[in-house]
């Protein structure tokens, strides 16, 4: 029996050790909790079911998310009045889009003058006219492209439309006109639609003038005794 009683711990249990086993146990309950996440999501009810309930808190539940061109009471275009986020270009137009009328002032059209630089322009031209109005209207401008052929869009390449000035194709590229509708809320910056209006205009046959030269550089400064410049 003495040795018996000599191989038993009578060692007091220390508050150390029953610190350790209470961490052990919540590793275990932790763990337990991971590996059971779906039950956790799937059936436990969820903060947000309650929140939603508030008044206050369901702006963004309940709000509308209308997609583009879901539908057609929506407006497509800048309100009268309203200022762009690219600037203040004044407004001439006289349709409205949300009947499907496509309409412009052609006097203010052909007062405009064209800012910008034909063979400067001409790439982004390029990108844009293949990305908005290649479609209707042809790679080309003969107004044959796949869905042109359908909607009976106009050639680019006639003598009228030859002799329209560059205002008058910015308006129609900007507020539509005819079944054309208007890709100004689409093509919303007005370097990009005089750059589409260049690019019609090469497809046209018009001379295309040199893009301006780079200026040079002034001159550096002697340097100055001592290491100043």
């Amino acid at each position: 029996m003495g040795d018996l009683a000599g191989r038993v711990n009578t060692r007091p249990y220390s508050a150390r050790e029953g610190g350790w086993a209470s961490a052990r146990l919540y590793a275990i309950l932790l763990l337990g909790a991971l590996t059971g996440c779906n039950w956790y999501y799937d059936k436990l009810p969820s903060p947000d079911d309650l929140v939603k309930l508030v008044p206050w808190f369901d702006h963004m539940i309940t709000s509308p998310v209308p997609h583009p061109y879901e539908r057609a009471d929506l407006p497509r275009r800048t309100p009268p009045g309203a200022v762009p986020v690219t600037g203040g270009e004044p407004e001439w137009g006289t349709g409205d889009p949300s009947k499907l009328s496509y309409g412009y002032d052609t006097l203010v059209a052909n007062r405009l003058v064209n800012p910008s630089n034909r063979a400067a322009t001409l790439a982004l031209g390029d990108t844009v006219y293949g990305n908005f109005c290649a479609t209707c209207h042809g790679a080309t401008g003969d107004g044959r492209g796949p869905v042109g052929v359908r909607m009976g869009a106009a050639s680019l390449l006639t003598d009228k439309a030859k002799a329209l000035s560059d205002g008058h194709i910015y308006g129609i590229v900007r507020y539509g006109r005819g079944v054309m509708p208007q890709y100004g809320d689409k093509i919303f910056r007005p370097a990009d639609r005089w750059a589409v209006v260049n690019y019609v205009r090469s497809l046209q046959g018009f001379p295309i003038g040199p893009a301006p030269a780079a200026t040079a550089p002034p001159p550096a400064s002697p340097a100055r005794p001592g290491g100043s410049q």
